[in-house]
């Protein structure tokens, strides 16, 4: 072995070294991000026909996904906003979910590292409207002019019944 040989294998020691000292928290940060609005909203859950909607900036770069899944043996919807920009970072993330006829939506909001959600609730033949909004922005930090704050969602209140929320993705 010449030196730069050893300096490699001393290197790819290291390496090796402290990847395995990470905390068990690394490992389950790493495991939420791989997670599908199917696991996130759990059993039972399926995509909404129409349901998966870009979270895009002022520029129309994607930066994550706003999904609807439904619940057809509960009657529940379920909103979580994916992000595929700033994975990692805790950013400002929101879901939000909004019953037609209800007054108030029900929202997860944070600075969260991977996806806002799930947001759950009873819907069954009300029709529903949902929106994903995903930024740059660190807890308490102020907007400014190189912030990013992207938005998706329903233009309207839509999926309606029982018997349109059944036509799921694959069904």
């Amino acid at each position: 072995m010449n030196s730069r040989d050893i300096s490699r294998f001393a290197s790819a020691a290291l390496l090796a070294t402290t990847l395995s000292a990470l905390p068990a928290s690394a490992s389950a940060d790493a495991s939420q991000s791989a997670s599908t609005p199917e696991q996130i909203c759990g059993s039972g859950f399926g995509r909404v026909a129409d349901g998966t909607i870009p979270v895009t900036d002022v520029n129309d770069i994607v930066r994550g996904h706003v999904h609807l899944l439904y619940n057809a043996r509960t009657g529940e919807n379920c909103v979580v906003t994916i992000k595929s920009s700033f994975v990692g970072q805790p950013t400002m993330t929101r879901a939000v979910l909004y019953r037609q006829g209800i007054a108030l939506g029900a929202d997860d909001e944070g600075a969260f590292r991977y996806y806002a959600g799930p947001v759950i609730r009873q819907a069954r033949d009300r029709c529903v409207l949902f929106q994903g909004i995903i930024t740059n922005l660190r807890s308490g930090e102020k907007s400014s002019s190189s912030s990013i704050q992207a938005f998706g969602g329903s233009p309207k209140f839509g999926h309606c019944g029982s018997g349109e929320r059944r036509r799921r993705l694959g069904s």
